[in-house]
């Protein structure tokens, strides 16, 4: 087996290489310092070991030769072993010292690179290291070692003679020194800098000042320092997003939680995954499985959610089975589901809610025979749109296609709730969960609703509801936070 020494970048989990995450995804044990972004570890399977080596400023460490021997012995043990390193593996990251150990004990080993903050950091703060005709080189160098010692490898006079942009990384605890030996090395005191703290991450926070003050700003680590005539650029883009720095709580299921948490890291929030509900078969699977065998009995199949979609058709020869039965869908993420399956929805009512669904049918069937109709919906569920259409004449079969359980807490992720701004709930399943198992006053000040029924529930929960989506979809609920916090 091998050991591979993956760069993690610097911070934002979409600035992992293709092979990072390859390698990930099949990792047996994965060993990871403190800037690798902890949801990166999602990407290993789930019963990978997890061993976290990370140096924590002023507490506990591993030290360098324990990490080396720990990789070897993983290593020589068999294992397929990931070592996730924050940045670039061979760019002030010591991956030469574990490649080095790892070759020495005749372990195979693999190197994949990773972005560097040296180049993102500064681009997400909108500072290009390089200008044509102001800054056509740039510097790298370690703030690691004390300028004001005259000790350490770093020559800050040839640095400060080369000219161009010199970017420092590691240097936040020492910047008034570095910046002290600049000038003293023939910097003008008036040259732009900037750092930038957490770069790439929802919590990113650009300082911009001079050589001569940036000290004073009292950067904190862990920051990039950028010192240079392209410092004074003001390119923004990243902490110009509409959601940049909230911090929002994201409590659907799994893998539905992922893909929301995606969309809201996209425009550039801190996504909290906390999922409050869990998927399982229905206690009589027997039922669903007669029903999708006997499908095209029904004049229409209805479904209520993607998840039904997604567990009618396991059980489903293939979409030829349908026959002559017509396919509702009560919005458009089950619609898009169905097609993932190569089936239309037929009928998608304007409102995504029962009762729309229910006014949609009749409309469609008008003064006909209503005729049979099979719902695959959650064991458990609001019986409004089989009542009604009971109530009309119809011929109902509504069969369990899946429950709804709650998941067992995650200590970790809860205690992040004290810290969060925003709490979304996308059905009255997670309101009921999450406030059954954290309690309400665990609740963060903003409360997101994806529609009227979810809301309904939380206000029974004691909950006040903040922002409700218009189109309540995860598109709409997306769009009424964007909409809450311009204004």
């Amino acid at each position: 087996m091998t050991v591979y020494l993956v760069g993690a970048g610097p911070g934002d989990p979409s600035l992992l290489t293709l092979r990072g995450a390859e390698v990930l995804s099949r990792a047996d044990v994965v060993i990871y310092d403190r800037l690798s972004v902890t949801s990166l570890l999602d990407l290993a399977p789930a019963d990978a070991e997890r061993i976290s080596v990370g140096k924590q400023p002023g507490g506990p460490r591993t030290s360098q030769s324990d990490i080396n021997a720990l990789l070897v012995a993983r290593g020589r043990a068999g294992q397929q072993v990931v070592r996730l390193k924050g940045g670039d593996p061979f760019v002030f990251a010591r991956g030469g010292e574990e490649a080095a150990a790892l070759a020495a004990a005749g372990v195979a080993f693999e190197i994949v690179p990773g972005i560097t903050s040296a180049v993102a950091v500064p681009a997400y703060a909108g500072i290009p290291v390089t200008m044509r005709y102001s800054s056509t080189s740039f510097t790298v160098v370690t703030g690691h070692e004390d300028p004001a010692k005259g000790e350490g490898s770093v020559n800050w006079e040839a640095v400060a003679a080369l000219g161009g942009t010199v970017v420092v990384l590691m240097g936040a605890a020492r910047c008034r020194p570095i910046c002290d030996r600049l000038i003293a090395a023939g910097m003008a005191p008036d040259t732009p800098a900037a750092a930038v703290q957490w770069g790439t991450r929802p919590n990113q926070r650009t300082l911009r000042a001079t050589v001569a003050t940036l000290a004073d700003t009292d950067p904190q680590p862990p920051a990039t320092i950028v010192v240079g005539e392209v410092a004074a650029s003001d390119l923004a883009w990243y902490e110009n997003r509409p959601l940049f720095g909230r911090r929002i709580v994201v409590t659907r299921a799994q893998p539905q939680a992922s893909a929301l948490a995606a969309e809201l890291r996209r425009r550039g929030a801190e996504a909290i995954e906390l999922p409050t509900i869990a998927f399982e078969p229905p206690e009589d699977l027997d039922r669903l499985v007669e029903a999708a065998a006997e499908v095209g009995r029904y004049d229409w199949v209805v479904f209520t959610s993607p998840t039904g979609v997604n567990r009618f058709f396991k059980h489903l020869r293939d979409a030829r089975s349908l026959g002559e039965a017509r396919v509702a869908a009560i919005g458009p993420a089950t619609a898009a589901a169905l097609a993932e399956h190569n089936v239309v929805a037929d009928l998608v009512p304007e409102q995504y809610v029962a009762e729309a669904l229910l006014e949609a049918l009749a409309d469609e069937v008008g003064s006909d025979w209503p005729g049979r109709v099979l719902i695959p919906r959650a064991e458990t569920a609001r019986d409004v749109l089989p009542e009604g259409l009971i109530a009309a004449g119809w011929d109902v079969d509504v069969v369990p296609a899946y429950r709804t359980v709650a998941p067992v807490p995650d200590p970790t992720v809860a205690l992040l709730l004290a810290e969060a701004e925003v709490i979304t709930f996308t059905s009255s399943s997670t309101v009921t969960n999450f406030v059954d198992t954290y309690g309400a006053d665990a609740v963060p000040e903003v409360v997101a609703s994806i529609g009227p029924i979810t809301s309904s529930t939380a206000l029974d929960r004691g909950l006040d509801v903040t922002i409700e989506a218009t189109d309540h979809t995860v598109s709409g609920l997306i769009s009424a936070l964007e909409d809450f916090f311009t204004r």
